[in-house]
């Protein structure tokens, strides 16, 4: 007895997007330089640590032949997975291909282009309609979104500062350039200092948020002082570390 599948359709579709990603900027070649200073941050953050997708950036390093495939496989003993490589010359991009990661050219050569915000038009989620549609305002070097920023939406300011004015859902994505400021409840993504900017900070006004970054420095919902969830916050980078303190 048989049995046929019904397909209906594409099997897939490409669409481009611009996802949380953490890089590993690699000052030394050494693999055990590595592997010991990974060890270090293991133990001060075991959650971030989890199956992390990561780029490896290679620019600072002046070196044709990288180990690459022992770095990555440092990187995978310490629950790192190595997507793709930034940098680095013509030898170490045929290296990075043989191992089945992707390779970006190094950033200056590979500047993002400027978002367009998502269209208003998209139906509103159920039970959540707003009286007047979102409106999106450029200012000088930023943007102000004056809205909800539902799921599955995503909103960019790449050159300066992005502010909301109203909520982030949950599986929504706000992302700057500058600092991201969020007048209402905070429950998605959000990503300050795109480009590298380690001045940026995130302010919100209720703080429930899926995940915070300021210049590629990561945390999560479960990396959180639950005392802080739902009060007024800003996000700050010290010391390579983000700092997480109550907005006064």
């Amino acid at each position: 007895m048989s049995l046929k599948v019904e397909r209906d359709g594409m099997a897939f579709t490409f669409k481009g997007g611009m996802l949380p990603m953490t890089v590993m900027e690699l000052a030394s070649a050494d693999p055990e330089h590595i592997r010991e200073q990974l060890a270090g941050k293991l133990s001060q953050s075991p959650a971030f640590f989890h199956h992390t997708p990561v780029v490896l950036n290679v620019e600072r390093l002046d070196e044709p032949h990288l180990a690459l495939e022992r770095i990555c496989a440092v990187c995978r003993a310490h629950k790192l997975l190595p997507v793709a490589v930034r940098g680095g010359p013509d030898p170490v991009k045929q290296s990075a291909w043989a191992l089945g990661l992707g390779w970006f050219p190094p950033q200056e050569a590979d500047r993002p282009r400027p978002l367009e915000s998502v269209p208003v038009s998209e139906a509103p989620e159920p039970g959540a309609e707003e009286a007047t549609p979102p409106v999106v305002d450029e200012m000088a070097g930023g943007r102000i979104f004056r809205g909800t920023v539902r799921s599955g939406q995503q909103i960019t300011s790449p050159e300066g500062d992005l502010v909301v004015v109203g909520a982030v859902n949950a599986g929504a994505e706000v992302l700057a350039g500058g600092s991201v400021h969020v007048y209402g409840p905070l429950r998605g993504r959000a990503l300050a200092g795109i480009h590298g900017n380690t001045q940026a900070g995130i302010f919100c006004r209720e703080l429930r948020a899926e995940l915070l970054s300021v210049a590629g420095n990561y945390k999560r919902l479960e990396d959180i002082d639950p005392r802080l969830l739902g009060t007024a916050i800003q996000v700050r980078l010290s010391e390579a570390q983000l700092s997480i303190t109550p907005l006064d």
